[in-house]
């Protein structure tokens, strides 16, 4: 089976080629297609309205070229705006249909270039957005042609012009002016070695967390099957003094058993003594082999 790949310019001559077969819609024309797309979804219309419209397009993507997009994806972009636009308009407002795709056809240039120019979504805010597409030209505008940080005086002049905070001028100019990088790129010194292979991943790995989760189980366990050999009174002062968050006090435990408080202190002994050593046999049987411990 063939793989086919398709060629970006290619892609972009074809759009061009389509573009020239359709004609310029005089303003009776495009309200009478667009009126039958409206009204009676006309797919013959809308297909001429759109194609019509096809210039428009391209000339609009060729205003954002230089963020480095192939402007085949940019047209691409362009014409699903255009399509927003033909399903929104309303001829009957008296509007021509170019004045009103404009804004939709921008709109969808826009946002795609705000999603392919960083992994790191950026531009989330209508101000982020404006100081975005307008923070390159204005550098051009003051001459701030270098590499790194902005002057004070530019960033607070920008700041001024776009009416946003300078914090967020420095911010969006150092993300403009940095690259995204991959992970999975060779570092120079190793060769083969990733950049993610050099962080390391402190949490457990899966066999730790079974073993782990293994234990407690068995621990869980064999302190209940321990606690089961004392008798009831022995068990609740041993639970009330050493399992809870906030242990009783002896008078409080005398007053319950009816006995001193010193009484409650020997049983408390008595108790974790005889929970040892429950604990420790039942670990010993555990370890020998099952025909012994039967035995």
């Amino acid at each position: 089976m063939t793989v086919r790949f398709e060629n970006r310019g290619d892609a972009l001559n074809q759009l061009l080629g389509e573009a020239k077969r359709f004609p310029m819609l005089t303003p009776e024309r495009e309200q009478e297609l667009a009126r039958a797309w409206r009204r009676h979804g006309d797919a013959a219309a809308l297909r001429d309205l759109l194609g019509s419209h096809l210039r428009l397009v391209i000339k609009i993507a060729r205003g954002f070229s230089g963020y480095g997009l192939p402007l085949s994806d940019l047209v691409a972009e362009g014409n699903v705006g255009l399509m927003q636009a033909a399903h929104k308009f309303e001829p009957d407002r008296g509007f021509r249909f170019a004045t009103y795709a404009m804004w939709w056809i921008r709109a969808a240039i826009q946002e795609y270039i705000l999603h392919s120019q960083s992994l790191v979504k950026m531009g989330t805010t209508a101000a982020q957005k404006k100081l975005f597409f307008n923070l390159r030209q204005i550098k051009n505008r003051l001459d701030e042609h270098n590499l790194g940080d902005l002057s004070p005086e530019a960033v607070k002049k920008i700041a001024a012009m776009l009416d946003v905070p300078e914090g967020d001028v420095v911010e969006m100019n150092r993300r403009l002016s940095g690259a995204d990088a991959s992970l999975n790129v060779t570092t120079a010194e190793e060769g083969e070695i990733e950049w993610l292979d050099r962080f390391a991943d402190d949490r457990p790995n899966q066999e730790m967390v079974v073993a782990e989760a293994d234990e407690r189980a068995s621990r869980h366990e064999l302190l209940v099957g321990s606690l089961a050999r004392l008798n009831e009174r022995e068990r609740e002062i041993l639970v009330e003094r050493r399992l809870r968050d906030v242990p009783l006090k002896l008078e409080e435990l005398g007053q319950r058993f009816h006995v001193s408080r010193e009484r409650i202190r020997q049983l408390e002994v008595r108790s974790i003594e005889k929970l040892r050593k429950a604990m420790l046999g039942a670990v010993e049987t555990r370890a020998l082999p099952a025909e012994i411990a039967a035995a």
